[in-house]
């Protein structure tokens, strides 16, 4: 007999799928609300609480950021951003979408209204975010982090619902739509209507999406997986000035192609010096920081309105992402250049050198 009192008050299948399900119930709405504020956050501010970051003329324009994160984007989405850049009308467009989008998503995240649509939104912002910014963060990898951590919330959700204490469940509770299919695929807090070997590869899936989304981009920009830690394919803490389509003249004008495509977007690099050198390695022409500081306008030509090259009081000044045209005048009067190859090297106020071989045809 009490063998079989202690079988029947066993739990059955569905009671402890019942239980388990109430305990997630309770522990997604943290998880809801972190996720809702990040992304409310991000769109009020720039659409309530700092508009100036949507005006084309302030100092904290969005398209700063933007251009900011182009030198270490990935998978061609550099070009893209490149391409919004010359097409303003596109930019801005887009700048007010994505932000509306946040706002949106993220408040029907705070209330738990369709939360599986809503953190499936998020999702998609998390791998912008990673591919055009991860690299992003001089001291730790701040834009991975964030990236990383609102795509795993974002799975969460999208398996698990919207949890107690939302509209999702006062819907179901209240009217006929938690019996809609449609309602618990883009909402509610019951499982999703699959089967349950169906709902365990489905986690299963999303486990696996997961680890190969944070380890493998982790890896990537930072190593320390299967590679020794480095700073990795962009760095994002040393700021690096390519250089290329030199062009130089016997009378000692030299023309260059500039573009900062590494370093911190906090603050900007400085170039202080720039020198031309024979192939002996004298020094043939030099612009300190006042001949640099004294460039006409017209000697920068920059390929984009935002983040420009321009002239500071000691030198050149450029912020991550400016790309330009610089031609810097002849250093004195009457030079004449022998034919042959010279070297231009820049040198920024921190010391590093970047350097580019120029010609004079024979």
């Amino acid at each position: 007999m009490d063998d079989i009192r202690t079988i029947s008050a066993r739990p059955s299948a569905m009671e402890r799928a019942r239980d388990g399900w109430w305990i997630v119930g309770l522990a997604l709405p943290a998880i809801r609300f972190t996720q809702g504020f990040i992304y409310w956050g991000g769109g009020s501010r720039r659409l309530i609480y700092a508009p100036q970051k949507l005006d084309p003329h302030a100092a904290t324009w969005f398209a700063n950021k933007f251009q900011s994160g182009m030198p270490g984007a990935l998978f061609g989405s550099d070009k893209i951003i490149a391409f919004l850049l010359h097409h303003f009308d596109l930019l801005y467009a887009s700048f007010i979408v994505f932000s509306v989008a946040e706002l949106v998503f993220g408040l029907m995240l705070l209330l738990g209204l369709l939360t599986r649509l809503s953190a499936l939104m998020t999702i998609g912002f998390a791998v912008l975010l990673m591919v055009m910014f991860g690299w992003q963060g001089a001291t730790c990898i701040d834009e991975w982090t964030m990236a990383a951590a609102n795509f795993a919330m974002g799975t969460t959700l999208v398996l698990g619902g919207g949890g107690a204490w939302s509209l999702d469940a006062v819907l179901a509770r209240r009217t006929r739509l938690g019996e809609q299919s449609w309602f618990r695929w883009a909402g509610g807090t019951a499982p999703l209507p699959v089967s349950e070997p169906t709902m365990r590869r489905a986690g299963l899936v999303a486990l696996i999406a997961t680890v190969a989304f944070v380890v493998g981009f982790y890896d990537y920009y930072r190593g320390s997986v299967v590679t020794p830690f480095h700073g990795g394919p962009v760095s994002a803490a040393a700021h690096r000035v390519a250089l290329s389509a030199p062009r130089l003249g016997a009378d000692g004008l030299v023309a260059f192609h500039a573009y900062l495509n590494g370093g911190t977007a906090a603050v900007p690099s400085h170039v202080v010096a720039a020198r031309l050198a024979d192939a002996t390695g004298a020094v043939v022409e030099r612009w300190d920081m006042r001949a640099l500081a004294a460039l006409p306008a017209q000697n920068i030509a920059n390929a984009f309105d935002y983040q420009r090259f321009r002239t500071g009081p000691y030198g050149l000044v450029a912020p991550v992402g400016a790309v330009a045209d610089i031609t810097l005048p002849p250093a004195r009067p009457g030079i004449a250049l022998a034919p042959g190859a010279y070297r231009l090297v820049l040198e920024t106020v921190n010391g590093h050198r970047f350097a580019v071989v120029a010609s004079v045809a024979r």
